[in-house]
């Protein structure tokens, strides 16, 4: 894909990327794709999926007590449990605010290895990165921020998000939905978001602006971003999805480049 070439000029060591179409083909793709990247919270989604792949399996409840008191397992998954930025501090009631939370993530992680007797990065493994093939992808640490990919392996949960083999359908919808509408919080790098809506691990475009995926992204695309300068947005509406990762930290340029590639890939893709 030509779009992709854009990313020649980004100002970052060294890039990969790749766009998956709904039938888990790849349109297009850049870089280095089997160079294993820090994720930052892109790996929040697969922590996610597996979180949701639990549910399914009855080893946890969504609405089952979990995290500081009075919140569930869809709290923490929502960004709503009211738990704090970076430690295991209540600075609102559950389902109050929109506290964009890596403290709400790791108290997921260690609810669902306590209810399954299996450490989570082991749980992950098992439940999606084997089943997958993401051979190259781990967890060191964090379910929050700790994961480590390739743009091969993430091709392949690309296509996951848009024709669920482990997943039934209904619970990705329901994932990928808004939870907790209306609610307002802060869009880390990109300011206060009202509503700032968001998932099941997933944060939905919906009408925020500013925001780091496209002008011309539909209102249902879904996604993350990373701190280490890295993200995955799926658009259904488009029926694609884009992965990018890189060694650079998110910052003013990530801003400035990644709406103008995502607007070039969505309008190039539509063309053919």
């Amino acid at each position: 894909m030509q779009s992709l070439r854009m990313i020649e000029n980004w100002p970052v060591p060294t890039a990969s990327a790749a766009v998956v179409r709904a039938d888990g083909s790849v349109a297009g793709a850049y870089g280095p794709l089997e160079h294993r990247f820090p994720l930052a919270s892109v790996t929040k989604p697969l922590a996610a999926y597996a979180a949701l792949l639990a549910i399914e399996e009855g080893a946890v409840e969504l609405d089952e007590p979990a995290g500081p008191e009075g919140a569930t397992v869809r709290h923490l998954l929502a960004h709503t449990s009211g738990l704090a930025f970076d430690e295991q501090r209540a600075m609102a009631a559950p389902g109050t605010r929109r506290i964009y939370s890596n403290a709400g993530f790791e108290a997921l992680g260690d609810h669902i290895a306590k209810a399954t007797d299996i450490p989570f990065p082991q749980y992950l493994h098992e439940a999606v990165l084997a089943p997958l093939g993401m051979t190259a992808t781990d967890l060191p640490g964090s379910p929050a921020k700790d994961g480590v990919s390739t743009v091969a392996d993430l091709i392949r949960f690309a296509a996951e998000l848009q024709a669920p083999r482990l997943l039934a359908p209904q619970t990705l919808a329901e994932a990928t939905g808004v939870a907790f509408p209306g609610l307002t919080g802060v869009l880390p790098g990109y300011g206060h978001q009202k509503p700032n809506d968001w998932g099941l691990g997933f944060e939905i475009r919906d009408g925020k602006s500013p925001h780091w995926t496209g002008a011309g992204s539909s209102p249902r695309t879904f996604g993350h971003f990373g701190q280490s300068g890295t993200f995955l947005w799926v658009d259904p509406d488009a029926r694609m999805a884009c992965v990018a990762l890189t060694d650079r930290d998110f910052g003013p340029w990530a801003i400035e480049a990644w709406p103008k590639l995502t607007d070039a890939v969505l309008a190039e893709l539509a063309a053919r």
